[in-house]
């Protein structure tokens, strides 16, 4: 068999990936050492040229600089028909595994592979949406309940800092597939994108396989909810695409189960939140800002942050009187109403982050705190000083902590089912 050569001398490699897959259902080593010693410019087009349709064949391939790698044979072979079309560019080795289940499903994935190959489109997703981040304008602890959760007051804004959720509806009898291109994010039933995926199921009593993929720019361990902003996001996106079973009500309370923060994504954008953060209630939306999102490599764990928590030092001031000040000061550069009582244990954890929140301060933004446990600190507005000046300092300042810095906006949706997040 021969590969055809198409434009601009790219392969397509159809017959040579049915080649790879047939050896390893006879022998997975043997196959491996046959793909890795193809060519590594017939490997590479196979799989970057239209990479949602390659398809391996029983055992799982990671897919590092253009070469195949045997890790291991899987028991019962699954089905991945597509993988993430990652439209920020991740390299081939953030891919994850391929893999695919019966010779019926190859057959048809390779052929639609060549196709799609030879024409350069690619399959369309049933659902592609905006997954946000968040930040906590204020966050005030009230207290602890008897359940072992805290009662707190805050304001949630919505930032355009989000990753991206693809999803396909299979076949009744199709298993799930679930991947994702961030390296240790888990792609079992702790991911709450597949638990959010079981409850809509189980709770809007509708069936099918689904295909999900994650593409997750949302740093972890940052206080911006991208978890459950993962979450609120596959609810959404599953109502749509089994077409509206369940009222906004219901996916409210639905994601009440899943998490404290989830039930605010599925809000308009800015809401004040109560209980342990499920209790939404709509607020006017503010006016556009930019923030600047700085994240060091380190994480903390919510629960040790809330374990270090000093009652005696939380702010005393009530939180719905801290919410009239965002809506009722005209004009005012009032700072300290940008508050959050978790600070203090999270700074003390990892003194850094005081310090990253000093160097952030000596600029000109309306407000710079940490946001939700952290550790992603926040800066609203513009520095007073030249934009590209500014990020280099704070880069260069916070080389020893590994800084990631992201530029975003405040974001808002419309109410209701059909309206969800979207960036310009």
């Amino acid at each position: 068999m021969q590969a055809r050569a198409g434009r601009g001398g790219s392969l397509i490699v159809p017959a040579i990936v049915l080649l790879s897959v047939t050896l390893v259902v006879l022998c997975p080593h043997t196959a491996t050492s046959a793909a890795a010693a193809a060519p590594s410019s017939v490997l590479r087009s196979a799989l970057c040229s239209n990479p949602s349709k390659w398809v391996g064949f029983g055992q799982q391939v990671s897919v590092p600089h253009g070469r195949l790698e045997h890790r291991r044979l899987l028991g019962p072979l699954l089905q991945r028909r597509q993988h993430c079309n990652n439209a920020r560019g991740s390299s081939l080795r953030n891919m994850g595994p391929w893999t695919v289940r019966g010779v019926e499903a190859l057959s048809k994935s390779v052929d639609l592979a060549s196709a799609a190959a030879s024409t350069g489109e690619s399959l369309k997703w049933d659902v592609e949406a905006f997954s946000p981040s968040k930040i906590n304008l204020f966050l005030r602890i009230v207290g602890k309940r008897p359940d072992g959760f805290h009662d707190l007051g805050s304001l949630f804004q919505a930032i355009s800092l989000g990753d991206t959720l693809k999803i396909n509806k299979l076949g009744l009898e199709d298993e799930d597939t679930f991947e994702c291109d961030m390296e240790g994010v888990p792609t079992d039933d702790s991911n709450l994108v597949v638990r959010a995926a079981n409850l809509f199921r189980e709770r809007a009593g509708v069936k099918g396989g689904l295909h999900m993929c994650l593409e997750k720019k949302v740093p972890a361990q940052g206080g911006l909810g991208g978890g459950s902003a993962n979450a609120a996001t596959t609810l959404w996106a599953l109502n749509k695409i089994f077409d509206y079973p369940a009222t906004q009500e219901q996916l409210v309370e639905w994601s009440a189960e899943l998490g404290s923060d989830i039930t605010f994504f599925l809000s308009s954008g800015t809401a004040y939140c109560s209980g342990r953060g499920e209790v939404l209630e709509s607020v006017p939306q503010l006016p556009q800002r930019s923030v600047y999102i700085i994240k060091p490599e380190k994480g903390l764990s919510t629960p040790l942050v809330f374990k270090n928590l000093n009652y005696d030092a939380l702010c005393k001031e009530d939180p719905r009187d801290i919410l009239r000040r965002f809506y009722t000061d005209s004009g005012s550069n009032d700072k300290e109403k940008y508050i959050n009582d978790l600070e203090l244990p999270a700074f003390t954890l990892m003194p850094e982050l005081q310090e990253i929140k000093d160097s952030l301060s000596k600029f000109s933004f309306e407000a710079v705190l940490m946001s939700g446990s952290g550790t992603s600190i926040f800066a609203i507005g513009e520095p007073g000083v030249a934009k590209d000046a500014f990020l280099q300092e704070i880069r260069t300042a916070g080389t020893k902590w590994g800084l990631e810095v992201f530029e975003a906006q405040f974001i808002n949706r419309g109410e209701g089912l059909g309206d969800w997040y979207e960036v310009n």
